[in-house]
């Protein structure tokens, strides 16, 4: 084990850590000021639980050993085993407790990212039963199918450098499941009633997430090496290519630009990068973020003015999308003169690459949201999982907590 490579790491995983955090915040500014408080504590809770779900069970299930690269066994559970020597199986640069540790925050904020499609309407512990059985039987599961090296997706080639299927694709279709179940606020069709309570936190939550997304890409490196600065540098091009495309749409579409618009564009590029930052060059990776801000765009003004959905903060065209195209992304601009440990995509004579990356995006989009439908239906059962109507005219912060985001 090298200092170097552990400081790094630690590093990053206390920058993923403030990813949640900057979430709420993104979250907060998009929802109406009296669910402010109950968007932010839905974050900040999330990742308490989901800590103890990691520790306990969640990670064995994702890193232990597989059973026919389904799931792992138990063999770690509550981190039986996992101590200060490193596990072999995925890297010998850092400790087995340091990986886990940074595992951890994907996670935790993995789940978070759902809660913008049910915003302002989920009840508080209907949310908390969903997030330890999601974390349980959805995320942990397709983990390891991806990141375990016995997972049956990695044996047929899929690659995911920092959790673009993993994470964006899984939470992405999660949310459209969500959506659909929990249906539409009682205002959804009034724009003025739904307006942001605060744009500035909107944009702080963008930049922090951006600021974060740094340890999210380079810190999956695992090491402080070529791999991770490549990762790091193609994050912010491809950040900034969406946000200037998303930009573009928006002003050819309304004759002016959108501030939230462009902090939602940054956050897609940020999104579509992740599968592939540690893969590919820096021209690829600003086409990748230039498509992904058109893409998710269209595909939330799509949702807005053909549907019926109210995904409240569009999840799935920021993180579905963006994951989707991201991964296929991964098979057409991969390369190995990037990295030596992954693989050439189609654009470098690879076709079974993108053949790979499509087989992951259909079975993980397809486990995710049947998966997720079920989980809420089942919940709805015995635990109701919409607040009531008058609880949501008044707002979660007063009827889920008693509190107020500022005093009148």
């Amino acid at each position: 084990m090298n200092p170097g490579d552990i400081a790094w790491v630690g590093a990053a995983t206390a920058l993923v850590m403030i990813m949640t955090p900057a979430l709420g915040f993104f979250y907060a500014g998009l929802v109406r000021k009296k669910n402010l408080i109950a968007t932010l504590i839905q974050c900040l809770t999330i990742f308490a639980v989901v800590s103890l779900v990691w520790a306990l069970w969640g990670y064995s299930i994702a890193f232990g050993t597989s059973v026919n690269g389904w799931f792992g066994d138990l063999s770690l559970f509550a981190l039986n085993g996992v101590g200060l020597l490193p596990d072999l199986r995925y890297t010998d640069a850092i400790p087995a407790l340091l990986f886990f540790a940074f595992q951890l925050k994907f996670a935790a904020i993995t789940p978070a990212l759902i809660i913008g499609a049910f915003a302002e309407r989920i009840k508080f512990k209907s949310l908390l039963i969903f997030i330890v059985l999601w974390a349980t039987l959805i995320y942990s599961p397709v983990a390891h199918w991806i990141w375990n090296p016995d997972g049956w997706l990695r044996q047929i080639g899929a690659i995911d450098f920092a959790g673009g299927t993993v994470v964006h694709i899984t939470a992405g279709l999660s949310a459209l499941a969500a959506a659909i179940v929990l249906g539409r606020r009682k205002d959804a069709d009034n724009k003025v009633a739904m307006h942001p309570s605060s744009i500035p936190y909107v944009i702080l939550g963008a930049a922090l997430l951006w600021f974060g997304w740094f340890g999210f890409n380079a810190g999956s490196s695992l090491r402080a090496d070529g791999v991770a600065v490549m990762a790091m540098v193609v994050t912010n091009l491809a950040a900034s290519a969406a946000a200037v495309s998303w930009m573009a749409v928006d002003w050819v579409r309304n004759g002016k630009p959108s501030a939230v618009g462009i902090a939602v564009g940054a956050v897609c590029g940020l999104v579509a990068i992740t599968p592939a930052s540690g893969y590919v060059t820096v021209p690829s990776a600003i086409v990748i973020g230039l498509v992904v801000g058109i893409l998710s765009n269209l595909v939330a003004n799509w949702r807005a003015t053909r549907t019926r959905i109210d995904d409240s903060l569009d999840v799935f065209a920021c993180h579905g999308m963006g994951g989707i195209w991201g991964a296929l992304a991964t098979g057409i601009f991969a390369t190995l003169s990037v990295n030596s440990a992954g693989a050439d995509g189609l654009l470098f004579g690879n076709p079974g690459q993108l053949v790979s990356q499509a087989i992951a995006v259909v079975a993980v989009g397809v486990y995710s949201f049947v998966g997720s439908w079920i989980l809420l239906k089942a919940i709805d059962k015995f635990s109701p999982l919409r607040v009531t109507a008058e609880e949501e005219e008044i707002g979660l912060d007063e009827s889920q907590f008693g509190e107020h985001a500022f005093e009148d």
